[in-house]
């Protein structure tokens, strides 16, 4: 059985087809952690907290509890699905100044596992 690939714990650089999931918030003020690294390096926007933005993808986890992250979690995944020819790196969304833990998170992306575009952190 072949390994899947996982999401290295540093993203510098992206292939031209590659997106960086990032979390984020609605607002779209992309301060610190992985948004700020999306801004600076893969082309987010200041002021667009939601969606593919360059070769970077946003969902927002600053909003409230794990429930309220789920229906952007599942829009991802459905655009994934609809964009075979891009493979998307999901970062460890919520895990850092959202203040969840991967086991809050990691259940959010079971239907991503599915999906051979995604690529998850480890042990997701």
């Amino acid at each position: 059985m072949q390994q899947k690939r996982t999401t290295p714990e540093r993203i510098t650089s992206l292939q031209p087809n590659e997106i960086f999931v990032f979390g984020s918030n609605l607002r779209g003020m992309h301060g610190g952690g992985a948004a700020y690294v999306a801004y600076r390096h893969f082309g987010a926007i200041m002021g667009q907290g939601v969606g593919l933005q360059g070769q970077s993808y946003a969902i927002p986890t600053m909003q409230g509890g794990v429930d309220t992250i789920r229906p952007y979690v599942d829009e991802f995944i459905e655009f994934a699905k609809q964009h075979p020819a891009l493979t998307f790196l999901v970062t460890r969304i919520g895990c850092g100044i959202a203040g969840f833990t991967d086991e809050d998170i990691s259940p959010l992306f079971e239907k991503a596992h599915e999906v051979d575009n995604i690529v998850l952190p480890p042990n997701w």
